[in-house]
């Protein structure tokens, strides 16, 4: 019996002994796992330190788009037919600076001396005004006449059309014939040579149709108005 008892007591000493004496807690319950823990920490410290994404660029704005408008045509006129546009082809320049389409009077059939039918307009402006071309061409030549006073003759480049101004106070500088001259070119100014009154300075103006022989002094006349108030293109 005392050798069971000093068996037992001894079994007891040394399950005490290492518990006291063995590996502590730690090692038998098994270490935590730090690779794990690291890992997760490692990637959130990346994510913070990460530069920030780039700013989105804005898209840019959308170009506006034209807003096509369609011009009014030009009312008619009294009678009925609408005035061209001044770049129609055909259409004219009014030859006197500062003069509208609508203080034009036709003054095509008018009676003048000697039986004669004036075969023009007459375009009232003060003396001075300047006298512009009424489209491109050529002076082909300047004449002084008993009747139109200091005059320009001026063929169209087609060689179909004359214009024909008469009544000019001057020329306008360097103006020479078989020079060639642009719609809207100042050419003369306004006056009253030849037989027109000193009271009532004024271009006369007139348009020819040219024969084959395309002699300056020699044309069919047709009436300027229509063609000048845009109702009829030459």
């Amino acid at each position: 019996m005392k050798i069971l008892r000093l068996l037992a007591v001894g079994l007891v000493i040394g399950v005490v002994g290492y518990w006291l004496l063995g590996p502590g807690p730690s090692a038998r319950l098994g270490a935590a796992e730090p690779a794990k823990i690291g890992s997760a920490t490692s990637s959130t410290r990346a994510a913070l330190d990460a530069p920030p994404p780039p700013a989105a660029t804005p898209a840019p704005a959308p170009a506006p788009v034209p807003i096509q408008t369609t011009p009014t045509p030009p009312a008619p006129d009294a009678g009925g037919a609408a005035p061209a546009p001044a770049n129609a082809a055909g259409a004219l320049l009014l030859p006197v600076q500062g003069i509208g389409a609508e203080q034009l009077q036709d003054t095509f059939t008018d009676a003048r001396s000697e039986g004669r039918v004036h075969d023009a307009i007459d375009i009232l402006a003060p003396k001075g005004t300047p006298v512009l071309a009424v489209a491109d061409g050529t002076v082909e030549k300047l004449f002084d006449s008993v009747r139109g006073g200091l005059t320009v003759y001026q063929f169209e480049p087609s060689g179909r059309y004359c214009y024909y101004y008469a009544h000019l106070d001057r020329y306008a500088d360097g103006l020479a014939e078989k020079k060639t001259i642009k719609r809207g070119e100042v050419i003369g100014y306004v006056g009253s040579t030849g037989n027109a009154s000193p009271d009532a300075p004024h271009l006369h103006f007139e348009i020819h149709v040219l024969g084959p022989e395309k002699q300056w002094w020699k044309g069919e006349s047709i009436n300027p108005y229509p063609v000048l108030k845009g109702q009829q293109a030459l």
